[in-house]
């Protein structure tokens, strides 16, 4: 019974049972007593403690027939395999039995452990192990193989040829299993050779999303390296960025040459480069930080300068996740926001310091805001500033009072205002807070010391009270570089400094002794004798810097027979003027790092660290990355409608036509709705593949190449047959149950004459013969390639990025409809339609002004300003403003115009028209249109008449950035659904009881933004949508009046900043308050 309760007791992870009583039990004949036993032991591994006493009576299990036993056996050899060598050896027949098990599990386990035991007598063993283990059927066990050969590389370098071999057969697995993990050994082993990858760039880049997590982050970290080494850079400036080559494919040779000797060539993207991008860009919404930071990583050292904007709001989601997270995360972001400010600008609220949030983190945070600050932003940030340096952290009321100093050095529209703000911080009762003060203060001096004698002079007095020596060195050397501004105080300082130099620390003795120096330079009359004194008191003092620095400034400054040709140069050396500290970000020279690497987080380059290659200077050879394609392969993945379709068109096509479309290098890749690992693939394969074999991948595209001169003779003849096949591309559509395009109902309606015929007859169009139909075929297929890229402002490579399922609504209209086309659209019944939201006229237009120009301060001349929510007349994407001009001065003014801006980045103004008088007493008003950019930062600019001028500025509120929207109550509640998560607000308001009814919610809501009001079936629920004004981003709103004089307020928008604003505007409008 004791024995049964203390093993009832001792549970998986407890200690009750001894070495001994383990040994036995594993000594037993019994399984069950066996496998408890390793059960236990794993339990005390897991806890870390020592078990490796057990070693020999655990190997001697290892040839159990049991699974469940032999497993955990090789569990506990992996760990104690190296430790215990020999006996290890003992068992290594054992070993290479297992590596021939039926069980995979046992397979693996097995490699594991003999690539643990590092004895170099058995590298040959490991060797044939792996070899074997690599053309296993298992992935798993080709995963364990990876594992092995950087263990095996790590034992013994000079087996590198051999485990090279190895790794090249490995790539070229298709298994996700594997991928990561061969990536990670040709990393450890090989590096350098970027050859490997080729082949086995374009499989690589399709297998990403669904690797596990650890290999996405390490085949994103090789593929951002090679990728360097393979494109051409895509930051060139002043270049058009085209997506792929397709536009320069359709021109004719003779085009491309004309323009290749008159204008420079453009930068092309290559295709494989945006397979990259592309591919990666669905793993910023990863639930693994390291996989996101990985991806962030990739496009900020790949994408074009004008698609990195989509890593910023990946990164500021990481902000939500674990300290350690975040603190690696934001020196990322630290090292961004110096380079590129506006990538998180519109963030900045998310990088506002938490009372909860560690030391570090917030030193990071306010880097951030202080790289972020701009002239729109700083006065928001200051004020948050202020209740920084109040935080009873020390470390980080210092940061903030050097982040200060900073943006009053980056930003001078705000030094006089930080300068002023600090030195009322020196009245501060933290000696921390004041001695940080007086350093910053020091070095924003230095850039202006003229106007700031007073400062110097209030500094001076303070010195008695500071006690931190860095303080009182930066006060002692401001007033002796100084000391001709400040005359009268200087010595007086100097004689205080006199009484207590014994008692000072190192650094401001030197201060003292420089002090003395320069005032024995400047006014010797009244410093002569404490300058000797505090020179003979320095020449004994116990530090030799402080002595020798004694000797030197005597033998300079004081003349004596001894003296050398320097001390007639004493003034210039002391006196001379210094240059004015640069305050700079210290993640400014971290860039030189690749993001997301632990030697950028080190600021030093760490043990493996590979530097990120530099941009080729000319484009590498791109058909390395082509892979060949078997024949019977493409055969067997066809499908059976393909091969139909193949028949019917070598009929109708022309031997010319399909000599003409050989060339095509895009095939199959919208028809069959592939991923793009089969376009990569019949990329390479449309290049080495016969001219038939082209004409049947080209027919699925519809994609043939034509000169110029041939596309404007032919144009309006194609675009008319153009309309006419799509209308009836759409009426079959609308009675097939199959889904597809227009150009592919069209191919497959040629080979039915019946439906042919019906859908002309039910259009009214008259029957055609067949032969002209197929003619009307061939001139179709040749369209897309003129119309596509003109319609939409890419190449048709981009089609890859749409969703390969073909839907069965009606396609986008061209560019010219003829009136037949039109007349049967109009018949048609669109099966999926998209939603119908469309910009109505306002519900109320408020007839509220807002002051922008006093009379007082504009001599005379006041100005009104209100918004008439309109759409603009100048740009659908400003805002419209009138401005309302009265003279209430005596005279005419004359010439009234906008003149200098100061607008943040992006933001646009279109000016009114200047008006060239007004006469006293008289009003005029005025519009003018300004792109706000979808936020709320005011319009700085300058209003000028013929005699002043004048500084205003127009802050919208964000009500009016809205344009507001109809929609059905459906579509409302379908683009809802699309936007939850980060994209929804919500707050619960008590609402009054006179408020509750519809009238007077629509009426409140209104008021305070230009929203349009949505038909509703329930009465307690009102909805309301709006449109961003610049970016067309929607924005609804919904009030559902609860029991009890409650309500709930949803808003939902991509714009959250725009969201939490309105919803803060909201809530008091409709509560009690």
């Amino acid at each position: 019974m004791a024995n049964l309760s203390r093993e009832g007791n001792y549970g998986l992870f407890g200690g009750g049972l001894r070495n001994e009583d383990l040994k036995q039990m594993l000594e037993s004949n019994k399984d069950s007593a066996k496998l408890e036993a390793m059960k236990r032991i794993v339990g005390m591994i897991s806890k870390g403690k020592n078990a490796s006493e057990l070693f020999p009576a655990v190997v001697k299990n290892v040839a159990s027939k049991n699974i469940e036993i032999k497993k955990l056996v090789y569990v506990y050899l992996v760990r104690y395999a190296e430790e215990q060598q020999d006996l290890a050896l003992l068992s290594i027949s054992t070993f290479q039995r297992a590596l021939k098990d039926p069980n995979q599990l046992i397979r693996a386990s097995a490699l594991r452990v003999l690539s643990s035991i590092r004895v170099p007598i058995i590298i040959p063993i490991m060797m044939l192990a792996i070899k074997e283990a690599v053309t296993d059927l298992s992935p798993y066990v080709r995963k364990t193989a990876a594992h092995a050969i950087q263990k095996l590389y790590s034992l013994d370098p000079e087996q590198k040829e051999q485990l090279v071999e190895i790794i090249e057969k490995l790539l070229k697995d298709k298994s996700t299993l594997v991928a990561g993990s061969v990536v990670m050994a040709f990393e450890e082993v090989c590096p350098e050779r970027i050859d490997l990858i080729h082949k086995n760039y374009r499989k690589l880049c399709n297998l990403l999303v669904d690797v596990e997590e650890w290999g996405q982050v390490v085949i994103i970290h090789m593929l951002t390296r090679y990728a360097r080494t393979q494109f051409l850079s895509p930051w060139k400036e002043d270049e058009v960025l085209e997506e792929t080559s397709e536009k320069a494919f359709y021109d004719s040779d003779e085009g491309q040459k004309e323009k290749g000797g008159d204008a420079k060539k453009p930068y092309v993207m290559d295709p494989d480069h945006r397979l990259l991008l592309r591919n990666t860009k669905p793993l910023l919404q990863s639930r693994n930080s390291a996989v996101v930071m990985a991806v962030a990583q990739l496009h900020w050292h790949l994408a074009p300068k004008s698609e990195v904007n989509i890593i910023a709001k990946s990164l500021v989601r990481l902000l939500r996740s674990h300290r350690e997270v975040q603190y690696i995360v934001l020196q990322n972001i630290a090292t961004m926001s110096i380079q590129r400010k506006g990538l998180f600008e519109p963030y900045l609220k998310s990088f506002y310091i938490r009372s909860t949030d560690p030391t570090q983190i917030k030193i990071l945070k306010l880097e951030i805001l202080t790289n972020l600050a701009t002239e729109a932003s700083i006065s928001i940030l200051l004020r948050e500033f202020q209740t920084y340096v109040k935080s009873q952290d020390k470390q980080f009321a210092a940061a903030t009072i050097q982040a200060i100093g900073r943006s009053a050095t980056n930003i001078s529209e705000v030094t006089d205002t930080c300068l002023n703000g600090l030195v009322y911080l020196l009245s501060n009762r933290d000696e921390t807070v004041v001695a940080e003060s007086v350093v910053i203060i020091k070095k924003l001096l230095q850039s202006q010391p003229a106007q700031h004698s007073e400062i110097i002079n209030h500094m001076a007095k303070l010195l008695d009270s500071i006690t931190v020596p860095m303080a009182r060195a930066s006060i002692l050397w401001l007033i002796g570089e100084y000391c001709e501004r400040v005359p009268k105080i200087a010595p007086d300082v100097l004689r205080k400094m006199a009484k207590t130099f014994i008692n000072e620390e190192d650094i401001v003795k030197l201060q003292i002794l420089n002090l003395a120096a320069k005032l024995y330079l400047t006014n010797s009359k009244q410093t002569k004798l404490l300058t000797q004194y505090i020179l003979n008191l320095g020449k004994y003092d116990q530090n030799y810097d402080i002595r020798d620095r004694t000797r030197f400034i005597r033998q300079l400054i004081v003349p004596n027979e001894k003296s050398g040709a320097l001390s007639k140069y004493a003034k210039k050396i002391f006196l001379v003027q210094k240059p004015a500290p640069v305050l700079e970000s210290p993640f400014k020279g971290r860039d030189h790092f690749q993001l997301g690497t632990l030697s950028h987080s080190l600021n030093a380059r760490a043990t493996g660290y590979l530097e990120l290659p530099d941009w080729p200077g000319v484009a590498p050879d791109t058909s390395v990355r082509n892979v060949e394609v078997v024949e019977l392969t493409k055969e067997w993945t066809a499908p059976l409608g393909k091969r139909k379709k193949e028949k019917r068109e070598e009929q109708f096509y022309s031997e010319e036509e399909v000599s003409g479309s050989g060339g095509s290098n895009n095939s199959s890749s919208s028809s069959s709705g592939s991923e793009s690992s089969s376009e990569s693939e019949e990329e390479s394969e449309g290049k080495k593949a016969s001219s038939s074999e082209d004409s049947h991948n080209s027919s699925s595209d519809g994609e043939k190449s034509e000169s110029e001169s041939e596309l404007e003779k032919k144009g309006t003849r194609k675009r008319n047959h153009l309309d006419k096949s799509r209308s009836e591309g759409e009426k079959r559509g609308k009675k097939s149950s199959k889904k597809k395009d227009y150009s592919s109902s069209d191919s497959e309606s040629s080979s039915s004459e019946d439906s042919l015929s019906e859908t002309e007859s039910e259009s009214g169009v008259d029957l055609e013969p067949e032969k002209h139909i197929k003619t009307k075929k061939k001139e179709e297929k040749k369209v897309p390639e003129c119309q596509v890229p003109s319609v939409k402002e890419a190449s048709l490579l981009d089609l890859d990025d749409f969703d390969p399922v073909m839907s069965t609504g009606p396609v986008p209209k061209p560019a010219v409809l003829s009136p037949s086309l039109v007349a049967d659209l109009e018949g048609l019944t669109m099966s999926s339609s998209s939603p119908a939201i469309d910009v109505t006229n306002p519900v109320f237009v408020p007839m509220q002004s807002h002051e922008l120009l006093h009379r007082m301060s504009g001599k005379g001349l006041g100005v009104q300003y209100h918004f008439p929510r309109q759409p603009c007349i100048y740009s659908a994407k400003m805002v419209s403003v009138q401005l309302t001009f009265t003279n209430t001065s005596d005279v005419k003014l004359e010439d009234i115009h906008i003149g200098e801006k100061k607008l943040p980045s992006g933001m646009q103004i279109h000016d009114f028209s200047p008006i060239e008088s007004l006469e006293p007493d008289k009003s005029i008003t005025v519009s003018m249109g300004i792109d706000f950019c979808d936020s709320t930062q005011a319009a700085n600019f300058q209003l000028c008449t013929k005699d002043g001028q004048f500084n205003v500025s127009i802050q919208p509120p964000v009500g009016e950035l809205l344009l507001p929207v109809t929609m059905s109550e459906s579509d409302f509640n379908k683009e809802q659904g699309k936007l939850t998560g980060m994209n929804e607000m919500s707050a619960t308001i008590t609402v009054a009881p006179q408020n509750s009814t519809r009238r007077t919610i629509v009426q409140k809501v209104v008021n305070v933004a230009n929203l349009g009001s949505v038909p509703s079936g329930q009465d307690n629920i009102h909805r309301f949508a709006a449109k961003t004004v610049n970016t067309a981003s929607l924005v609804l709103v919904r009030v559902e009046m609860k029991e009890g004089s409650t309500a709930e307020l949803i808003i939902n928008t991509e714009k959250t900043v725009i969201g939490s604003i309105l919803l803060r505007e909201l809530k008091p409008v409709l509560s009690l308050g």
